[in-house]
């Protein structure tokens, strides 16, 4: 009977743990009446991985990835909502967002987590003309895998690190039968993604390629594809981190975070690169300073803290394991 009750244990805390791992995406809501929008989130656990051989990746605590980046048309609902001084426009509805700058983005992540009643994540201020941005002192710095002067430790929304960002888009705990290791594109494979216009396919990207004499091959791409049509999902469920539009990074380019001029890496790739720029390598180039909008071919996308139900039922599952196996003895 022991025997049975045991295999039922770890059954029951294998299938807990399974839900805190597996792509689940899970939506939160913003915004009122015509102006509500969602942002689809998916978690990313496994903590405590190991870098990959670039350096990045290692994450020592479970979050929050968005599935999709930010588009337009969320842009525009939060600033029906009372966002202001963010603009973007480069492209149009559910397009990813654009002509945006690093602090632009922070902005609109700052009316997530006040809107919703928690604390901003950025020291940010608007001077009537530009924004400008200050550390957070020590104490309230975010300090969980070592200290952000960026990020407030309160935030519940944020800019993902360079770290959190790359093992989203490149860490698959389930490689290497179950040791967990890194693709080199962020649609889980080491071979590059078929270019295509738009879908959900898998294994699948927007992004462009040239024949011998420098004309684009089909599909010719005019313009990025809608945020929730952007190709095929990472291993944890996120779609465009590989092609479409850059993604802004919140670290700063040699991730130490002491001063908030400095420049900012963007990561994934845009609909005009090779596939060389969608892989694990490609850091976007010379960073650029935050307060500049970079243009068309950058956007960003949300992460955040884990939600308190997903680890609730991780403790409930196990917790109902042992009393029943405590029951049946």
């Amino acid at each position: 009977m022991r025997k049975h009750i045991g295999s039922f244990v770890v059954a029951a805390l294998f299938t807990a743990f399974t839900l805190t791992t597996q792509p689940f995406a899970q939506a939160d809501t913003f915004g009122s009446g015509a102006n509500t929008f969602d942002i689809d989130f998916v978690d990313i656990g496994n903590a405590g991985n190991v870098a990959d051989t670039t350096g990045y990746g290692a994450v020592s605590y479970g979050f929050r990835m968005g599935v999709f980046e930010i588009s337009q048309d969320q842009i525009d609902k939060a600033t029906a909502g009372g966002l202001s001084n963010v603009a973007a426009g480069a492209w149009s509805g559910n397009q990813p967002a654009a002509n945006i700058s690093w602090f632009e983005a922070a902005a609109f992540v700052n009316w997530l987590n006040v809107s919703t009643g928690n604390q901003a994540a950025y020291n940010l201020t608007w001077n009537g003309a530009a924004w400008s941005m200050s550390l957070w002192s020590s104490a309230d710095a975010w300090s969980v895998g070592g200290q952000n002067l960026f990020r407030h430790k309160a935030a519940f929304y944020f800019l993902p690190s360079e770290n959190e960002w790359y093992k989203a888009g490149h860490y698959d705990p389930n490689k290497g039968g179950g040791l967990g290791g890194y693709w080199l594109y962020p649609t889980g494979s080491d071979t590059a993604p078929a270019r295509v216009a738009g879908g959900t396919d898998p294994n699948t990207a927007i992004y462009s390629d040239r024949d011998s004499e420098g004309n684009f091959l089909p599909p010719v791409l005019d313009g990025p594809a809608d945020a929730q049509q952007a190709g095929g999902l990472s291993a944890y469920g996120t779609m465009g981190q590989g092609g479409n539009l850059y993604d802004w990074i919140e670290s700063a380019f040699d991730g130490i975070n002491d001063d908030p001029y400095e420049g900012r890496p963007g990561r994934g790739g845009d609909l005009s690169n090779h596939a060389n720029g969608l892989s694990a390598g490609n850091r976007g180039g010379s960073p650029a300073p935050p307060d500049f909008e970079l243009g068309w071919n950058i956007g960003f996308r949300v992460a955040s803290v884990p939600e308190p139900s997903t680890y609730a039922l991780l403790i409930m599952t196990g917790a109902g394991a042992f009393w029943w196996s405590r029951r049946k003895q």
